[in-house]
């Protein structure tokens, strides 16, 4: 079977607890928001620096179009690095559509994937080569993607800067906007999910990262 989906209730619980092997346990301690816009109803999950250019097709599932809070899971991981220390990192992403619970989570898919392809453990994601992600509006990855290669930079700082928080970028002549954030331990590849109400209708994506363990998986990355 595919990857399993993660328990994102729990990923989204403050104070939900995780062994995380190596006498290393994580805390959810923060769900830190920010509100991006879906004028189309078309999401696209991509490291900002490198996928807009390369990575930009839109997921299938698609959402009624409207504004939609964005919230990250924050975890504090003790003895991150040795006995005593301690680190804060964002273990998922979530833009929640509407207020009607998941009763199942399915890997968010793009043109041209199939699901039956993939072997054990497998999965689709995007991959990340400047440890962060993003969630925009299929519309915005054309503005976006300029206003990033114009100059990274400055957008690559606003998002580290931002610790374990989502930073909001802009273009400033055309108005769209994307939510970016760090991505657990930094680079990697990533799976999306797609969240389904019990008629089937969309309820939420959630980017995961690997930071914590989840059931019917080994242990976590990182």
């Amino acid at each position: 079977m595919p990857l399993a989906a993660p328990d994102v209730a729990r990923l989204f619980t403050p104070g939900s607890q995780y062994d995380c092997g190596h006498d290393r346990t994580a805390t959810v301690v923060a769900l830190p928001e920010a509100v991006l816009a879906l004028p189309t109803g078309r999401l696209v999950a991509c490291d900002p620096v490198i996928g807009l250019v390369d990575e930009n097709e839109p997921f299938l599932a698609v959402a009624p179009p409207g504004s939609y809070p964005v919230t990250l899971a924050v975890v504090e991981v003790r003895n991150a690095y040795g006995p005593g220390s301690s680190d804060t990192r964002i273990a998922a992403a979530l833009l929640r559509v509407g207020d009607r619970p998941a009763v199942r989570w399915e890997l968010a898919l793009s043109e041209g994937q199939d699901e039956q392809r993939l072997g054990p453990g497998d999965f689709f994601g995007y991959g990340v080569d400047a440890g962060s992600g993003c969630f925009l509006d299929a519309s915005a990855v054309g503005p976006i993607g300029e206003l990033v290669e114009q100059d990274a930079d400055p957008v690559v700082d606003a998002i580290h800067d931002a610790g374990p928080r989502p930073a909001t970028v802009t273009d400033p002549a055309s108005g769209h906007t994307m939510v970016a954030f760090t991505t657990g331990w930094g680079d990697g590849h990533y799976p999306t999910w797609v969240g389904r109400d019990a008629d089937g209708q969309v309820t939420g994506f959630v980017s995961e990262f690997f930071v914590v363990p989840q059931p019917g998986r080994g242990p976590a990355e990182g």
